[in-house]
């Protein structure tokens, strides 16, 4: 990477580290700390941890496209502006209810494909994977750093402290897009950003739903899973300050089960694994259900569930990617993130219901359906290889669109082709036998 594709991707990678640190430090704390106010019930606890999924889902995609009209920045901009009056308005909040408002707020400033294509506008075709990656690793981070101090900062200043040092974060990220980030043209790019015309052809793909679903599935076992663990470990004599002290030793050792599913894979995404994940996730739930109060049973169930967690929520990305249509990619991961939000929104709400109306052990009881499920929904899941995407630009004519994507399929290597001679771009999944310049000289022939 250059000078400013380094800057840019350190830069982003910091925005999304302040950013996703304010929507997860609440996580591990809310159950416990919400009994304080006056409303308190487990609905509105569920809620308030899962309520800004509903909207990250409903404005992810909506939020992606505006930022092709409106510019990456701008829309970047408006998205923190509202992510940080959410987190004000669930700072000063007295009640559960106002606090439901500000994380359904939190949720509105949905910014997650803006900054993705704003990665891409910024970086080189041959050095886009590196800036992804950068990226990649600073979200996962911040869940980790989030899930440690979070209780840490709650116990010193409460929830509102949470709250407004999240707002904070917010603001402090502002500067950094305006300023550190380089401003360039965009690149309007299908494999980056939603194209309203995909929708409907990607939501029934035999593969792609699969994987919809899955996240899905995912996130809401991990909402219901911080709505119901902090209060079990509450049980256990543990105060809300001391949880950081499991959550430590159990996400290394997570992260370790991780490193291990990954040596397994050897680079591939073998489906072996990705069931073994979805069961160490389903084994988990059923643990945690009939623990009966077996405090060493619970650190079992919460390690198996953050090895499988880690692992799928690594894979599926990746796994979209490869699935995805040429030059669909964008859509594909809209689409994919909306269901990952709505996800977390639905394991809040039904956390909730199910504790309320019957027990604790009845909320994980409902996690353990649902995976024990989703498995039949992944058993129709087909092995792919893992393929690399390749957008070139041209200025071939629109006549001579199909022509030239039936040569570039006669290449050694490309898997599929699509041309847009409208946006000017070539869109190409390819393996490990591509060859760049063949593709090269195959464009310029047709540009003639």
């Amino acid at each position: 990477m250059n000078a400013i594709e380094l800057r840019a991707a350190l830069t982003l990678a910091l925005v999304y580290v302040l950013r996703m640190m304010g929507l997860f430090m609440v996580m591990p704390v809310l159950a416990v700390a919400a009994m304080d106010y006056p409303d308190y019930s487990a609905v509105l606890v569920g809620l308030a941890i899962g309520g800004y999924g509903l909207t990250q889902a409903a404005l992810q995609i909506p939020m992606g496209m505006l930022s092709d009209r409106w510019g990456r920045k701008p829309v970047i901009l408006l998205g923190l502006s509202i992510f940080a009056l959410g987190s004000f308005v669930a700072a000063a909040a007295d009640s559960l209810t106002i606090m439901v408002v500000g994380r359904i707020l939190q949720g509105a400033g949905a910014i997650a494909g803006a900054i993705m294509a704003l990665a891409t506008d910024v970086s080189r075709e041959s050095q886009r994977a590196k800036v992804m990656a950068v990226i990649g690793i600073a979200i996962g981070f911040s869940f980790y750093l989030a899930v440690l101090v979070g209780p840490l900062i709650a116990k010193q200043w409460g929830l509102t402290g949470v709250f407004a040092l999240t707002g904070l974060f917010a603001l402090c990220c502002m500067p950094l897009i305006q300023w550190a980030v380089p401003t360039v043209v965009m690149f309007n790019s299908a494999d980056v950003l939603p194209r309203a015309g995909q929708l409907q052809q990607l939501i029934f793909s035999s593969q792609l739903w699969r994987l919809n679903i899955s996240v899905m599935v995912l996130h809401m076992m991990i909402t219901l899973l911080f709505v119901q663990l902090p209060l079990t470990l509450v049980h256990f004599d543990m105060t809300l300050e001391s949880h950081w002290q499991l959550y430590l030793p159990v996400l290394a050792a997570s992260i370790l089960g991780l490193i291990v599913m990954m040596g397994m894979a050897r680079g591939r995404m073998p489906r072996y694994l990705v069931l073994l994940a979805a069961v160490f996730m389903a084994l988990a739930f059923t643990l945690l259900a009939y623990n009966d109060g077996n405090q060493w049973l619970v650190v079992t169930a919460v390690i198996m569930f953050f090895t499988g967690f880690n692992y799928l929520e690594a894979s599926f990305p990746a796994l979209v990617s490869s699935i995805a249509p040429a030059g669909s990619k964008g859509t594909a991961m809209g689409l994919y993130a909306s269901f990952q939000f709505f996800g977390a929104f639905l394991g809040g709400v039904s956390a909730g219901l199910v504790s309320d109306y019957f027990s604790a052990a009845a909320a994980y009881g409902v996690g353990a359906v649902a995976a024990v499920i989703w498995l039949w929904v992944l058993a129709g899941l087909r092995e792919v290889s893992r393929l690399k995407r390749v957008a070139l630009h041209t200025t071939v004519a629109i006549n001579r669109e199909v022509e030239l994507e039936v040569a570039l399929a006669q290449l050694t290597g490309v898997e599929e082709s699509q041309t847009n001679a409208l946006e000017g771009v070539v869109y190409l999944k390819v393996n490990r036998d591509f060859d760049h310049i063949k593709a090269t000289e195959t464009l310029r022939h047709f540009e003639h």
